[in-house]
Protein backbone atom coordinates (compact mmCIF):
# COMPACT_ATOMS: atom_id res chain seq x y z
CA UNK A 1 0.00 0.00 0.00
CA UNK A 2 2.93 2.35 0.63
CA UNK A 3 4.13 1.90 -2.98
CA UNK A 4 0.68 2.91 -4.19
CA UNK A 5 0.64 6.00 -1.97
CA UNK A 6 4.22 6.85 -2.95
CA UNK A 7 3.32 6.59 -6.65
CA UNK A 8 0.48 9.10 -6.33
CA UNK A 9 2.56 11.40 -4.19
CA UNK A 10 5.34 11.45 -6.79
CA UNK A 11 2.81 11.92 -9.58
CA UNK A 12 1.30 14.97 -7.90
CA UNK A 13 4.76 16.41 -7.26
CA UNK A 14 5.75 15.83 -10.89
CA UNK A 15 2.58 17.43 -12.27
CA UNK A 16 2.67 20.49 -10.02
CA UNK A 17 6.38 21.28 -9.83
CA UNK A 18 8.22 19.78 -12.81
CA UNK A 19 5.75 20.16 -15.67
CA UNK A 20 5.71 23.40 -17.64
CA UNK A 21 2.07 24.26 -18.32
CA UNK A 22 1.09 26.56 -21.19
CA UNK A 23 -0.33 29.97 -20.46
CA UNK A 24 -4.02 30.64 -21.10
CA UNK A 25 -3.15 32.66 -24.23
CA UNK A 26 -0.96 29.85 -25.62
CA UNK A 27 -3.69 27.33 -24.90
CA UNK A 28 -6.30 29.40 -26.74
CA UNK A 29 -3.98 29.93 -29.69
CA UNK A 30 -3.15 26.24 -30.01
CA UNK A 31 -6.80 25.25 -29.62
CA UNK A 32 -7.74 27.65 -32.43
CA UNK A 33 -5.07 26.12 -34.68
CA UNK A 34 -6.41 22.62 -33.98
CA UNK A 35 -10.02 23.67 -34.69
CA UNK A 36 -9.10 25.40 -37.97
CA UNK A 37 -6.95 22.47 -39.10
CA UNK A 38 -9.76 20.02 -38.24
CA UNK A 39 -12.31 22.01 -40.25
CA UNK A 40 -9.96 22.25 -43.24
CA UNK A 41 -9.28 18.51 -43.09
CA UNK A 42 -13.01 17.72 -42.82
CA UNK A 43 -13.76 19.93 -45.84
CA UNK A 44 -10.98 18.25 -47.79
CA UNK A 45 -12.37 14.78 -47.04
CA UNK A 46 -15.89 16.00 -47.93
CA UNK A 47 -14.63 17.37 -51.27
CA UNK A 48 -12.76 14.15 -52.05
CA UNK A 49 -15.87 12.09 -51.26
CA UNK A 50 -17.93 14.22 -53.63
CA UNK A 51 -15.32 14.19 -56.41
CA UNK A 52 -14.87 10.44 -56.27
CA UNK A 53 -18.58 9.86 -55.72
CA UNK A 54 -18.42 7.95 -52.48
CA UNK A 55 -21.86 8.28 -50.92
CA UNK A 56 -22.09 5.18 -48.76
CA UNK A 57 -25.00 3.69 -50.69
CA UNK A 58 -24.17 0.52 -52.66
CA UNK A 59 -26.45 1.58 -55.53
CA UNK A 60 -24.76 4.95 -56.02
CA UNK A 61 -21.08 4.17 -55.51
CA UNK A 62 -19.81 5.91 -58.67
CA UNK A 63 -21.47 9.29 -58.80
CA UNK A 64 -19.66 12.60 -58.97
CA UNK A 65 -16.84 13.51 -61.36
CA UNK A 66 -15.46 9.98 -61.67
CA UNK A 67 -18.94 8.56 -62.36
CA UNK A 68 -19.48 11.27 -64.96
CA UNK A 69 -16.25 10.33 -66.72
CA UNK A 70 -17.05 6.60 -66.54
CA UNK A 71 -20.49 7.21 -68.10
CA UNK A 72 -18.74 7.97 -71.41
CA UNK A 73 -17.16 4.49 -71.58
Amino acid sequence: MSKFRNYFSETITEMTQNVTWPTWKELQSNALIVVVASVIFALLVFAMDNVFGITGSPASTWKGVVGFIYSFF
